[in-house]
């Protein structure tokens, strides 16, 4: 026998993924026979019956006999859920729907979404949401997509057509081939494109049906049921009147029965004994249900609410094991290690990361290991007076951290800007890391000016005929920069002897700061006289040292250090 599959919704903001979940659900529950659609703790399970009605006679066309028993929608849309249902090495969720407004596009958190998916390997299907905001679209409600693409005239189809190549383009650039789900010849090669609208409901069969027949046809091993240790992710921690403290739990592996020993990941893991299970009143909305049920045993995969001692110090994302008294040290240490692979403590300089799950904390080390960014340390928690103590006295390029849905105190906030060390905070991984980018990119050009106003840049300098303003003390003369930059102070040389020191430039009657190449300006030379030491038409060069060279070096200015290197060679 095989279990339903675990399918999560990622996407944009605003892309349509809540509204796409909900008309699932509601589609269900309107579908189903009572007491057929039970809405478990943080997921919505859809039966295969409903599926069947669902999808009406797209599967008799198909010749597609559905085989597992229904599919199991995580609530929570969004990739903060999906990279906080973590299991050992991957997502909890078998199959993922990655949507994108078909009149948008890619969006920023498209391509996170995209790269999670990648990262953790897990099929998806894209739904390309908001059809029925296609110029001309006529809607029609509740219908499947071939059915109401039939009904829309030529240019529609054109619009639409045009849309979904130009996502087949985007998505090609990304390393995936795709293609509309009616056309696809190979769906181990290609990614399906369900066009659909959550507002509508068109579309709304074939995604329940593509979705099936993807779970049935590539993941039967993996859907294998297995009896044993339950094994989960804890989805929330809160009081239910009645019962104190519970955890909302996915469940993806195993069993779970009342009167278990609960093992619940840590650096030091909680272990305590379930004394409720508890599902939730049928076809009531999960995020305002305050009846439940309780039950003596689930299998998975299924969303439970748990009851037992101790919840209070478990945070969401910490991943479970349920299981006999005798199983209780082999799990504990298994789940420490899952804990102690992501939360560690580096020797050395780097970035503090601070998440408010192991799942949100394993994504962001992913991300920066990507970028190459260095870690100190990485915690689950809120951002503490020591983590700012500890990035005190570093390299200002490592005084960042990042605080990805957890608190910053104000004071804390406060102690950190005195000391010039940024927090980055939001709940929203690409935002943190765009931020990052920023911020850093800003901190190496103010390194890179620092550096520069302090050395003496190469510069090769012509004086233009008839513009000697004052023969000496100081020699005033016009001049073009042929080569490099100059500024006031820098010692000038002539054929490897130096003859004086830049005391002023002027620009137009104005002093300035700094001339560049190609810029004719006067300048004050203190020590020469011209037509003695210097003459019109002289081409002078700075005077710099090898520790300018290698500044100039660090920061790969290339014409600057091969006429430094010239300079020097004189």
């Amino acid at each position: 026998m095989i279990r339903q599959p675990i399918v999560c919704v990622l996407g944009h903001v605003d892309h349509g993924k809540t509204t796409l979940l909900d008309k699932i659900r509601g589609t269900a529950v309107v579908l189903a026979e009572p007491g057929q659609i039970t809405q478990a703790i943080g997921a919505s399970i859809i039966p295969s019956d409903v599926i069947k009605k669902a999808c009406g006679e797209l599967l008799e066309k198909l010749k597609i006999k559905l085989e597992i028993p229904g599919l199991l929608f995580i609530d929570s849309p969004g990739h903060e859920a999906f990279t906080s249902l973590r299991k050992r090495g991957s997502s909890i969720a078998d199959l993922a729907i990655l949507v994108i407004d078909t009149n948008e596009g890619f969006r920023p958190q498209t391509d996170e979404s995209l790269n999670f998916l990648k990262e953790f390997k897990t099929p998806f299907v894209i739904a390309a949401t908001k059809i029925d905001k296609i110029e001309g679209w006529i809607v029609n409600k509740g219908s499947s997509f071939l059915d109401s693409f039939t009904r829309q005239t030529e240019p529609v189809k054109e619009r639409l057509d045009k849309k979904i190549y130009g996502l087949v383009g985007q998505i090609s650039q990304k390393g995936f081939d795709s293609e509309r789900f009616d056309r696809v010849k190979d769906f181990k090669k290609e990614i399906c494109i369900v066009p659909c609208s959550g507002i509508s409901g068109e579309g709304v069969p074939e995604l329940l049906m593509v979705l099936a027949g993807l779970a049935q046809q590539f993941l039967k091993k993996e859907l294998e049921l297995k009896k044993g240790i339950g094994k989960g992710t804890i989805l929330e921690i809160k009081e239910l009147r009645g019962m104190g403290t519970t955890a909302d739990v996915i469940l993806y592996e195993g069993e779970a029965s009342k009167g278990d020993w609960l093992v619940i990941g840590g650096k030091e893991p909680i272990v305590t004994k379930i004394k409720a299970l508890l599902k939730p009143a049928e076809l009531k909305e999960l995020r305002v249900e305050k009846q439940f049920q309780s039950v003596e045993h689930i299998v998975a995969a299924a969303g439970i609410k748990i009851a037992a001692p101790e919840l209070e110090k478990a945070t969401a994302g910490n991943p479970i094991a349920i299981c006999k008294e005798h199983e209780i040290e082999n799990m504990r240490a298994e789940l420490k290690e899952i804990a102690e692979k992501i939360e560690f403590e580096k020797v050395g300089e780097g970035i503090i990361l601070k998440a408010d799950t192991l799942g949100s904390l394993e994504a962001l080390i992913h991300i920066l290991g990507q970028k190459r960014v260095e870690i100190k340390k990485a915690e689950v928690g809120p951002v503490l007076h020591r983590d700012i103590v500890e990035l005190e006295s570093v390299d200002r390029l490592k005084k960042f951290i990042f605080a990805f849905n957890v608190p910053v105190d104000a004071a804390i906030d406060k102690e950190a800007s005195d000391k010039r060390i940024k927090i980055i905070q939001s709940d929203v991984i690409y935002k943190i890391i765009e931020r990052y980018d920023e911020l850093i990119s800003k901190e190496k050009e103010e390194i890179k000016a620092e550096k520069l106003a302090k050395i003496t840049m190469p510069a090769k300098i012509k004086l233009l005929p008839g513009f000697v303003f004052r023969a000496s003390n100081p020699a005033i003369v016009g001049i073009e920069v042929l080569a490099g930059s100059i500024k006031p102070g820098i010692k000038l040389q002539k054929a490897g002897k130096e003859i004086g020191i830049i005391k002023a430039i002027e620009s137009e009657g104005k002093a300035v700061e700094r001339a560049q190449k190609g810029e004719k300006v006067a300048i004050s030379i203190e020590g020469p006289t011209v037509g003695r030491q210097i003459k019109e038409k002289d081409q002078l060069l700075s005077i710099i040292t090898k520790d300018d060279l290698k500044i100039l070096q660090e920061f790969d200015l290339k014409e600057d250090v091969q006429l430094a290197k010239e300079i020097l060679k004189l």
